[in-house]
């Protein structure tokens, strides 16, 4: 099985004024940039659930001395699914340009009376994530090259699905809510699917979930990604044990290169 994991190293420099310079790995990315803008609906059968925005800032950040992209991530529920269980939850990265690793991390979670907001600063060079608010246990232990789970979807639209096989594991290092995990996404072949715009190619991948009351199987959750530079979401299918909920790519603007229809 291979691993997508990339080291961060530490060279000391002598006699040159410098104590030491921190290397970053380095990940070419030809699929996104500053701009990029994607909104999807969420339905349940024939209702409509929820919507979600996905925004690329169209300036860069400078966050740990290092240029970012911001990437805003926007998600409500809407009509009758809203006065069953409002939500407004708003996640944000600060993902490093050159080394596609978060700086920064910000989520504010509204849902019902629920409320939560956190601030993240992950310390690459000394393999840390510090809560900003906590007064309590606020610096966490975490491995080489982890991701919040917004700069890990980013990250994985970087890797080059065509040198794998049917069925291999993809597999990287994530730290939320106070738990590091491993983001495990199996690669399922090429596929084709309907829009309202024409039939795209996409690649298919299938995340590994862990047992639970939730969904029905380990792969219950299918993300089908243009098969092209941008490697965009353009439909997820989600299996429950209470029925099944699609997401569909309903707006697009500022992609690396348009998607194919036919």
């Amino acid at each position: 099985m291979k691993k997508y994991l990339i080291g961060l190293s530490v060279i000391t420099i002598l006699g040159t004024g410098f104590t030491a310079l921190n290397t970053y790995r380095r990940v070419v990315n030809n699929s996104f940039g500053p701009g990029e803008h994607l909104e999807y609906r969420v339905h349940y059968g024939f209702l409509n659930a929820a919507e979600a925005i996905v925004d690329v800032s169209p300036t860069l950040y400078k966050v740990n001395e290092r240029p970012c992209y911001r990437v805003n991530v926007d998600g409500r529920t809407v009509g009758a699914f809203d006065l069953v269980t409002r939500v407004r939850d708003t996640w944000r990265s600060y993902i490093d340009t050159s080394a596609i690793l978060p700086q920064k991390f910000y989520s504010n979670i509204q849902e019902n009376s629920y409320r939560k907001e956190e601030n993240i600063t992950f310390n690459h060079t000394a393999n840390t994530v510090k809560a900003e608010e906590r007064t309590e246990r606020d610096i966490f232990k975490v491995p080489d090259n982890v991701h919040d789970f917004i700069s890990g979807y980013y990250f994985l639209r970087t890797i080059d699905f065509s040198h794998l096989t049917n069925g291999q594991i993809i597999e990287v290092p994530a730290f939320y809510d106070d738990t590091v995990y491993n983001m495990k996404v199996r690669y399922r072949g090429k596929d084709v699917v309907k829009t309202k715009n024409g039939k795209l190619n996409v690649i298919r991948l299938h995340p590994v979930l862990p047992q639970n009351k939730l969904f029905k199987e380990e792969e219950s959750i299918r993300i089908f990604v243009s098969d092209d530079a941008n490697k965009i979401p353009v439909k997820v299918e989600v299996d429950l044990f209470v029925g099944s909920m699609v997401m569909d790519l309903k707006k697009n603007n500022n992609l690396k290169q348009p998607l194919k229809y036919f």
